[in-house]
């Protein structure tokens, strides 16, 4: 993983117009970055060899030794960085770096303070194909989701509405986020519902269901599909609203970090904040197969939307004991669980 990210590193330096936010590209501390992607090199060609020596499956050290030997080749820490005019279509790898590098640090340091499952490992069964999910869903969502963001600017111009646009951009940064959040849950709170009640769709949402251990990783298990769609309808009401770009890029940043904090093995449950606020009790309860927890728990930020709706999850005594898809068999593995959902059926 060190490697590709390393071999990301180099191209985005090759290619900053298309593979870096401008956002971040305007701050980047080019010395630094330079001096983090040698020592990076370094370990990761280092661990690569000791790999093919010591292991048993040598092809993985060896695929890592490779994409060491392409980064380098194409100019390593060296490459040259050049400045680029705004307005291209981009990518964003480099907030795919820091998303992995900092969910990784933050989060497994959370799970070591105050863990739910003490014994559990952070390399526990299934971790690989979670991590498959991660490094898939974000370095092919950015394309999917261009082709989503021109899809939806047509589709929500004759929404617009100037005088709706300047009042939700008058209000204060902190109320307009938590406003931004209230109407993307409320979008997602009925989509995550249609996942659960309409078998096709089902269909898909199983995968995520499929997950057996939680932690931080597990969120990432989503199959692409409900990722383009889940997002792309989300923004209607964004976009036809007029929020203002600050709000929503803070809106992508707290919907991040809690929905890894939600699936996140860790014990927390912030006491009566537990009933507005989705916590990680709370969300673990919708990946539970207790009977009174199936199809229940579906908002992603605001817990009282369930309660509102009356799918809420009364009874969370103490945390569930088991997670997983009940009577269905979702198969293991990351490009069996991506044909799935055209080949199953709704099971129990």
């Amino acid at each position: 993983m060190l490697a590709t990210l390393c071999l990301l590193g180099v191209l985005a330096f090759h290619f900053p117009e298309y593979l870096t936010t401008p956002q971040l590209r305007a701050i980047h501390p080019q010395a630094w970055l330079r001096e983090l992607l040698y020592w990076a090199l370094v370990v990761a060609g280092a661990l690569a060899l000791f790999g093919i020596v010591t292991a048993r499956v040598r092809w993985v050290p060896a695929l890592a030794f490779a994409l060491v030997a392409l980064a380098v080749a194409l100019g390593g820490h060296r490459v040259p960085g050049r400045d680029v005019a705004g307005g291209t279509a981009y990518l964003g790898r480099d907030w795919f770096v820091l998303d992995l590098l900092g969910s990784a640090l933050v989060f497994v340091v959370l799970e070591k303070l105050w863990p739910l499952r003490p014994a559990q490992p952070v390399f526990r069964a299934e971790w690989q194909t979670d991590l498959q999910h991660f490094v898939v869903a974000h370095l092919g969502i950015g394309v999917m989701l261009l082709a989503a963001n021109l899809l939806v600017h047509p589709l929500v111009a004759w929404l617009a509405d100037d005088g709706v646009h300047a009042r939700v951009r008058e209000l204060p940064f902190v109320v307009a986020l938590l406003a931004l959040m209230l109407v993307a849950d409320l979008v997602q709170y009925a989509v995550h519902r249609a996942y659960h009640e309409v078998p096709w769709l089902w269909r898909f949402h199983a995968v995520h269901h499929s997950v057996e251990t939680m932690d931080w990783l597990a969120g990432s298990r989503l199959h692409l599909f409900e990722v383009v769609v889940t997002r792309a309808l989300v923004l209607v009401p964004i976009y036809a609203l007029g929020f203002d770009k600050p709000v929503i890029d803070a809106y992508i940043v707290v919907a991040g970090f809690q929905a890894v904090l939600d699936h996140a093995n860790v014990n927390l449950r912030l006491g009566p904040l537990r009933h507005v606020f989705a916590t990680p009790a709370f969300h673990h309860w919708h990946h539970a197969q207790d009977r009174e927890a199936i199809d229940r728990n579906y908002a992603a930020h605001s817990a009282f939307i369930d309660r509102l709706f009356g799918t809420a999850v009364v009874a969370q005594r103490t945390w569930p004991e088991r997670y997983g898809v009940v009577g269905q068999d979702v198969p293991r593995g990351f490009w069996r669980q991506l044909v799935h959902p055209f080949m199953a059926r709704r099971g129990g």
